[in-house]
Formats: C-alpha cells, structure tokens, sequence
C-alpha cells in the first residue's frame, strides 16, 4: 500500500541468503479480505497499529505498508544448516508472507503441504487456521444449534467445521442469496435473516456489518454466547445491548487469531495450530471457496475492487503467480 487507497507493485533486491533461510518462490498468495481491504482504506486504528503487524509486513500503518499473509510457494533455495541442508529444498510450503513473488524467510517459518494438500488450495489456511481457534474460543458441544452470521469465505469455514460436530446442526445467515450453494455444499442450512431460527446455543458473527451484529444477538438464545470473528477497524459499531439482551443473559465474546485461544495455549503453537489448519484442507469440497483468480499483475486493481465494492458472488480471490500451475 503506497497511501491509503493505493496500491502498487514495487521492485526489491533480496540480499544473500542467510544461514537457516530459505528462497520461496510463490505460486499462489490470496487477500484477507476483511482486513487486507480496512489496510487499503488506512483504517487501521493507530491503538492496533503494532498489534494487527502481519509476521513479515514491511513498513507501517497506515502506509507505505507491504502487507499480507497467505502465500504459497517453492523452496528454490535453502541456505546450508548445521542441521542438515536442503531439507526443503524443491518443497511446496506455506508461509504467512505478503504479495511477493519471491522471498527470503527463515527456514521455520514455512510449513511444507502435507499430502494431498493441492497449492491452489492451500490459500485457505489462514482463514480456516483463524475458525479452527474461533471455534476453541467457543467451543461447540455435540447436539448444538449453532448459527453463523455472516457468509464470507470465513464464516463458511466456520460451519464446515462446526458441522463436523456430531450432532450439531448449524445455520448459515445472510442477506445474499447467492451464498446458499456454497454454505449447502459445506453441510449448512442457509437462510436469509428474516427467516433465521432463533434460540440457537451458539451464534457466530462474521459479517462485518453492524446489522449483522445485531442480526446475531437476536438469534441466540438464553445464556448462549455470541462470538464475534469480525473486526471493524477504526469504524464505531452500534451494539443493541438494550431489550432482552440482559434478560437472556447473553455473552458476548470477541475471539482473534493472534493469540491461540485460552483453553488449548497450555498445549499448543501458533506453528502446530497452523500445521492442524493445512492438515484439514485435503477435502476438495473446500474448493468452492476460491472463487475468483488473478494474475500478480492485477494485484493493484483487485485490491481495490474487493475493498471498494461489495461483490457478492466473491468468496477467496486467489491471486496466481507467472509459473503457478493452476
């Protein structure tokens, strides 16, 4: 991001390689949507500026900034290491690195594809790493309602793995239509919001919008907690706390990727969280989340359309590199 609102591509010289680096050259890197588009429009609150920091982002908030944190790529190079070299070289990996096509990182922080882990796929891990985590911050039990407000790529995700819970029946909830098929193919009922069922157990709130928001505490029901994945950014959101909010004696719980959650923190990595989220995406059904691809070339412009319009019919932008093989 050169200046809120404008992005670009820029040309770097990436130094030799150090000892315990690799070289990663990307096949295949994808926009957070939500928060890649609140970067592109500087709302980023000046109070997160050092906490919502991506793992390798160059500069900072609000800009020139080079952000993002979905890539997939090729180890083309590894620098020699005590410990053996050339254990990734040639490997397929992930890393939590920006829109670049080639890079230097240390060699423990890419995560080689386990098998049958396509690359054109592997752009969900972050998203799905992300829901894994909602979903031990809010742990759903076998036989639970459970409704998710909001139908983005990361709500989806969401009730593709709450519906795995034995028993749970889980509802999707959106004001767009077109977001039925995929929350059907992922084992989820869809309905729009005035046809929503209430009382749910466990409702989960993704949408971003405020009406959303809104749309989630009138669905749970008493004593059900509410969870809230989106992030507003420096946006005031209007929270209607007032009618039965109290009676219900609701919870409302904010969950965030950046910290594993409290019950599984003992135990567990941010590195093994996400080795569990790339384990997870060998079903092909997750496919119908990539909606739309684009060559690196357009990055720019795409940034731009995603944060600028709604556009429905877009789930995961994929953005596919000169010798992807998509």
């Amino acid at each position: 991001m050169a200046t809120p609102g404008n992005a670009e591509l820029r040309s770097e010289v990436l130094p030799p390689l150090a000892e315990g680096e690799v070289r990663v050259r990307t096949l295949h890197s994808a926009i957070s949507r939500g928060t890649e588009s609140l970067v592109w429009r500087g709302e980023v609150p000046v109070s997160e500026f050092e906490r919502m920091r991506a793992p390798f982002q160059v500069g900072d908030f609000p800009a020139p900034v080079k952000y993002g944190y979905v890539n997939v790529g090729v180890v083309e190079a590894e620098a020699e290491a005590q410990a053996g070299p050339h254990a990734l070289l040639g490997r397929t990996v992930f890393c939590l690195y920006p829109h670049q096509t080639l890079y230097q990182v240390p060699a423990d922080a890419v995560l080689p594809l386990p098998p049958g882990v396509p690359a054109a796929r592997a752009v969900l891990a972050a998203l799905l790493e992300t829901a894994i985590n909602a979903l031990w911050d809010a742990p759903p039990r076998m036989g639970d309602r459970i409704v998710v407000v909001g139908a983005g790529t990361l709500g989806l995700l969401v009730a593709w793995l709450a519906a795995r819970v034995p028993g749970c029946q889980v509802q999707v909830v959106d004001t767009q239509v077109a977001r039925a098929a995929p929350a059907h193919a992922l084992g989820a009922q869809f309905l729009l919001p005035a046809a929503a069922q209430p009382d749910a157990d466990l409702v989960i709130h993704t949408s971003g919008q405020a009406a959303g928001l809104a749309t989630a505490l009138e669905l749970a029901g008493f004593e059900a907690t509410v969870l809230e994945l989106s992030w507003y950014g420096s946006r005031n959101v209007s929270v209607p706390l007032g009618q039965a909010f109290h009676s219900r004696r609701l919870v409302l719980k904010s969950s965030q990727v950046g910290t594993v959650a409290t019950a599984q923190r003992a135990l567990w990595t941010h590195r093994r969280r996400l080795a569990l989220a790339l384990s997870l995406l060998t079903d092909p059904v997750l496919d119908i989340l990539i909606t739309h691809t684009a060559p690196f070339s357009e990055l720019p412009d795409v940034l731009a359309e995603l944060a600028t319009n709604s556009n429905a019919d877009v789930l995961c932008h994929r953005i596919d590199y000169p010798q992807a093989d998509t």
